[in-house]
């Protein structure tokens, strides 16, 4: 029953803006789990989410692996490099500036981002492989909100 609220935990921060565990805990109690703001604040913990400064907003996220230079360098060489993307179903395809393709595939497989099944890389041309078109808007999102920082 963990397991299962922590992946639900997961895809509503992913989904939603949420500012607060009470937000959390009645998303959580409207799809079914019964949940108290306590059991909400063990979760997050947990699962290690933080908030983030979003337009002005706090918003819970998820950060992959430690917060470290190399997260720091992902998120550059993806604001960097980055021009243009185009969704064809679940394929999400993104434009580079010249020569920096491989470095921002390379960036995007180093987040981990479950959504992503793989990553292929021309000059300045990216076809990512996404799980589902549902998973192809999600992955656009977080890039929308990663270059906007």
């Amino acid at each position: 029953m963990k397991l299962e609220r922590h992946r639900k935990i997961l895809e509503l921060i992913n989904t939603y803006d949420i500012e607060t565990q009470e937000e959390l805990a009645d998303l959580l109690n409207n799809q079914g789990y019964n949940v108290t703001q306590a059991t909400v604040s063990r979760d997050i913990r947990q699962l290690k989410l933080i908030k983030k400064n979003i337009n002005g907003k706090q918003k819970y996220a998820v950060i992959q692996g430690n917060i470290n230079d190399m997260n720091e360098k992902y998120i550059r060489v993806l604001k960097d490099g980055f021009v243009s993307m185009a969704m064809a179903q679940n394929i999400l395809v993104i434009k580079t500036v010249s020569g920096m393709a491989m470095a921002v595939a390379a960036a995007l497989d180093a987040m981990k981002w479950k959504e992503i099944v793989g990553c292929i890389a021309g000059d300045d041309t990216i076809m990512c492989a996404i799980a589902s078109a549902d998973d192809t808007l999600i992955v656009m999102d977080k890039l929308n909100r990663l270059i906007e920082e």
